[in-house]
């Protein structure tokens, strides 16, 4: 989830001066609490969106408007407002994916389809023109309005339809992560569309609809586990082993480790392909040709 930019990431002083090194901390603590605990409890992958639970200490349960809460250790809390639930309600990921002055619907937008809809967007066109041109045109808008100037052309309107509505639907939410209802004079409209005629018209009926989605969230996050159990970039042939990984989630209700038990059982992790081109695999335990970490050559586990 590239919880690491956070430690890159410095929000403008003077438009979030609340934003300190141990607010920062205490948003990656959360989001690593949260999937250690969807982990270890082996809840279904949906539980990383739909989750109504997380895990705060007193900064952080302050940026939240969630009262009682003190001291710096972080604790697990059940979510009792309609306002968040899972990580893309969580500070770390809505704050990673805003500029440092403002929230971003594109970059929200896109983070939610390449890490949760596996469909992400095509690099935009070389001669897009940037928001900033879009704002001098329209400087009092809203920046819904300045976003439908930007992608006025038709080669941007193609991605941008679902990009900005994905990320519009979580504008409630500024760029550190705080529960707003205007932005400066203007109302905040969460609303949207996606193909397939699916409306919302708040954060969580967002949520819902991606929740639903859970074939392709779990294409993503079983590409993921894999080149990270790979230590390699996925390639063409191995487009099976996901299909077959998808297929073993679903049969277990999409349980966390039935994922890790279909990736350490694919054929990729257990074997190598005869040649770079070839669908015939073979096995090599080699310590030469195991991924550090995997475990297959790691020997006993220390007392």
């Amino acid at each position: 989830m590239n919880l690491r930019i956070l430690d890159e990431l410095t929000p403008d002083p003077k438009k979030f001066p609340d934003f300190t090194d141990e607010l920062r901390q205490a948003m990656q603590q959360e989001t690593s609490l949260f999937f250690a605990e969807v982990m270890n409890k082996n809840l279904p992958i949906t539980r990383f969106l739909d989750g109504r639970f997380t895990f705060v200490n007193a900064p952080l349960a302050k940026l939240y408007g969630i009262p009682g809460i003190q001291g710096k250790q972080m604790r697990r809390i059940d979510l009792a407002d309609d306002r968040r639930a899972g990580v893309l309600t969580q500070a770390s990921i809505l704050t990673l994916t805003s500029n440092p002055d403002r929230t971003s619907p594109v970059k929200r937008g896109k983070w939610i389809m390449d890490n949760i809809l596996d469909s992400p967007p095509p690099p935009p066109p070389p001669d897009v023109p940037d928001l900033e041109q879009a704002s001098k045109a329209a400087p009092d808008a809203p920046l819904r309005k300045q976003l439908e100037i930007h992608r006025k052309k038709a080669t941007c309107a193609i991605c941008h339809r679902q990009m900005d509505a994905l990320g519009f639907g979580f504008e409630n939410f500024d760029a550190i992560g705080r529960w707003r209802d205007t932005d400066g004079k203007h109302k905040i409209d969460s609303s949207g569309t996606l193909p397939g005629d699916e409306s919302f018209s708040s954060p969580i009926e967002l949520i819902r609809i991606l929740t639903k989605r859970q074939d392709r969230f779990c294409r993503s996050l079983s590409r993921k586990m894999l080149v990270y159990s790979l230590g390699r970039g996925l390639e063409f042939n191995d487009r099976c082993a996901i299909d077959r990984i998808v297929a073993a989630c679903r049969e277990d209700a999409f349980r966390f480790q039935a994922m890790v038990i279909a990736v350490v059982q694919s054929e990729p992790f257990r074997m190598r392909r005869k040649k770079e081109s070839s669908h015939e695999w073979f096995q090599d335990d080699s310590p030469a040709n195991v991924p550090a970490g995997s475990g297959r050559h790691d020997g006993p586990a220390p007392a």
